[in-house]
């Protein structure tokens, strides 16, 4: 099974540039989109339904242009959740997980917690209620498999400048924390399992300061999968060099049958 995620910065002007032409030429199983920007009546029939894909989205209640996820899956799962399940964390359109047979797929795109000190405290809350969630899961007896846009580069190797973002929100000790905890509990990241000394790998460039022909960048675009499934990983890549948005695409290959 192939997984592609990818943070498109919405989904309409990503698709123009061809992308999503792309993604569709990688075949993938099943691919997360987060930060789509866009309701789904705002979308071509092309992006809504693509030949061989059933989709799913979830959007922002409170404002359009704003948020957003997006599956699509060759394989229709037996349920969707579109909600984490605590209302005042679930207006942002954030959030879809598929329930499989043996595995739940969770697309999250997590808050950036910029900007005024309450959206740091939205993004801890967020933290808390997805790992809640998903633990919920695993004692249900499913595998985890949980992608997107994490917004929290975990350790020094996972950023460019790491002194000069010490106090910075996305590298703030309280943050990384958070990803250690999520490792505790046996969750596997699983670029940095296959890559414990790969330095230099990133999935966000600020554009603003052409961060990215420089490779100025954060490793903020996670897989994390249950300890269950490691054995099973066949392949793990971060796309670097394509573009279409200010984040890269990654990738998961993993054989559940294995």
């Amino acid at each position: 099974m192939k997984i592609i995620c990818w943070n498109v910065n919405g989904i309409r002007a990503w698709s123009k540039k061809g992308s999503f032409d792309w993604v569709l030429s990688q075949k993938p199983d099943i691919f997360c989109l987060q930060e789509t920007k866009a309701h789904p009546e705002q979308l071509t029939a092309d992006i809504l339904s693509p030949k061989g894909y059933v989709s799913y989205f979830d959007h922002a209640r409170t404002r359009k242009g704003y948020s957003g996820v997006a599956v699509y899956t060759k394989t229709a799962p037996n349920k969707i959740d579109y909600a984490l399940g605590v209302s005042e964390l679930d207006q942002e359109g954030r959030f879809l997980a598929l329930y499989f047979d043996t595995f739940v797929l969770i697309n999250c795109y997590f808050p950036n917690g910029g900007g005024a000190p309450e959206r740091l405290a939205y993004k801890l809350a967020y933290y808390e209620a997805f790992l809640k969630y998903a633990e919920k899961c695993r004692k249900k007896g499913f595998e985890i498999v949980f992608c997107g846009d994490v917004n929290v580069a975990h350790n020094e190797i996972d950023i460019a400048r790491p002194k000069e973002n010490m106090n910075h929100v996305g590298f703030l000790p309280v943050e990384r924390a958070w990803v250690d905890r999520v490792i505790s509990k046996g969750y596997v990241d699983v670029f940095r399992h296959f890559n414990p000394d790969r330095a230099a790998a990133y999935t966000w460039w600020d554009m603003k300061s052409y961060a990215r022909d420089r490779n100025i960048g954060w490793r903020i675009d996670y897989f994390f999968i249950s300890p269950v499934l490691l054995p099973k990983v066949i392949d793990i890549k971060i796309h670097a060099d394509i573009f279409g948005s200010d984040h890269c695409p990654i990738e998961l290959v993993i054989d559940l049958k294995k």
